[in-house]
């Protein structure tokens, strides 16, 4: 189902896989290891961020808080983003409309 948006989803989808490329250890939300992660090249790691990126975009429609390694990823229904933390500290939102 996904989370409602008023821009252009490609837009929004860019700038999630970007932000949730900050989450030093995101690869764990698939289960892989840092071995696993270290053996991709960037393009292969981008592609995984963005598959990452679009999983958390559906999923957050049902789920309104969900971690992601060390990370974890708020949709605020209230200001239309959604938020990329670890602890305490916002390290990227991503604007929904």
């Amino acid at each position: 189902m996904g989370v409602r948006h008023g821009r252009d989803y490609g837009e929004i989808l860019t700038e999630f896989t970007m932000a949730v490329g900050r989450i030093p250890d995101s690869y764990v939300f698939f289960e892989m290891d840092v071995n696993d992660w270290d053996d991709l090249n960037d393009t292969e790691k981008n592609e995984v961020h963005e598959a990452l990126a679009e999983d958390l975009f559906y999923a957050l429609g049902t789920e309104p808080v969900i971690p992601v390694g060390s990370g974890v990823v708020i949709h605020d229904q209230t200001q239309h983003r959604i938020h990329i933390l670890i602890g305490e500290e916002e390290l990227a939102f991503v604007a929904l409309v």
